[in-house]
C-alpha cells in the first residue's frame, strides 16, 4: 500500500476516524484507484486493532469505495468515466434546482466563500480545494431552503472528491471554475432565478466534460506506465 497514513490518538471506538482517514485518502489519491489494500497493513499503519478496521471497510464497501480482490484483501474502486459523466447529471439536476430556489428567496451567498475557494485553487492542497467547492455548493443546498436537496446530493459526494482528487492535483481548469462560481453566486443574489438555473447547469456541464476528459488522461497515463513494468 502507497499511502503513508497518520496515526490515531488512543481512545476505544475508532471506526468513524479510520473511516475519515480512509475516504481522504481515496478522494485526495493517495490510495489511488485499484490500490490494494488489507486490515492487517491499515491497522499498522493507524496503530489501531482489526475491528474497527474491518466496520470503516464495511462502511467504504457499501458506499462502493472499496470492492473485493481477486484473492484476498479489499481494493480501491477504479474510476469509470461512463458511470461518473453519469453521476454528473444527477448533480447537474440537483444544482440547477437548488440555485433556482436559492434566487427565489433572494439569497445572497457569504462573499468569504469564493474568496477561500479562489485562494485553495492556487495551492496544491488538493483536499483544501475539494473542501472549498464543496462549500460553495453546500451553502447554495442551504440558500434553496430544501433540505432534501442536500441530503440527495451528500450521497454522490463521497464519489465526486474521488473523480476532483484524480484531476484536480494537475487541473488547468481552477481559476474557470471559481469564476464561474461567481457567476452563479451574482445572479442568486439578483433573485434571477432562471439565470442561476442556467449558469449552473452550464457549470456542471463543462466540469463533466472536462473531468471526464481528464480522467481518461489519467487512467491511460497509469495504464501506459503499468505496462511499461517488466
Amino acid at each position: 500500500m502507497v499511502a503513508k497514513l497518520l496515526k490515531l490518538q488512543a481512545r476505544t471506538d475508532y471506526v468513524d476516524e479510520v473511516y475519515k482517514v480512509l475516504l481522504d485518502a481515496i478522494s485526495e489519491g493517495s490510495l489511488a484507484p485499484g490500490t490494494r489494500i488489507t486490515q492487517e497493513e491499515i491497522a499498522d499503519q493507524l496503530a489501531v486493532s482489526r475491528s474497527p478496521v474491518l466496520q470503516a471497510l464495511r462502511l467504504l464497501k457499501k458506499d462502493g469505495l472499496v470492492q473485493d480482490a481477486p484473492g484476498r484483501g479489499l481494493l480501491v474502486t477504479p474510476l469509470d468515466a461512463t458511470w461518473i459523466a453519469h453521476l454528473y447529471e444527477i448533480r447537474g439536476a440537483l444544482d440547477s434546482l437548488a440555485a433556482s430556489l436559492a434566487a427565489q428567496r433572494g439569497a445572497k451567498l457569504d462573499k468569504a466563500l469564493i474568496t477561500k475557494g479562489r485562494r485553495a485553487s492556487k495551492g496544491d492542497d488538493v483536499k483544501a480545494m475539494i473542501d472549498a467547492d464543496w462549500a460553495f455548493h453546500s451553502a447554495i443546498y442551504l440558500a434553496s431552503g430544501n433540505p432534501l436537496i442536500a441530503e440527495t446530493a451528500h450521497l454522490h459526494w463521497v464519489h465526486l472528491r474521488r473523480v476532483m482528487g484524480a484531476v484536480l492535483q494537475s487541473s488547468v481548469q481552477r481559476k474557470s471554475v471559481w469564476d464561474e462560481h461567481a457567476a452563479i453566486a451574482d445572479a442568486i443574489a439578483a433573485g434571477d432565478a432562471p439565470r442561476a438555473a442556467e449558469l449552473t447547469a452550464l457549470h456542471t456541464s463543462r466540469a463533466r466534460e472536462n473531468l471526464v476528459r481528464r480522467l481518461g488522461e489519467v487512467l491511460g497515463d497509469e495504464l501506459e506506465d503499468a505496462a511499461q513494468v517488466p
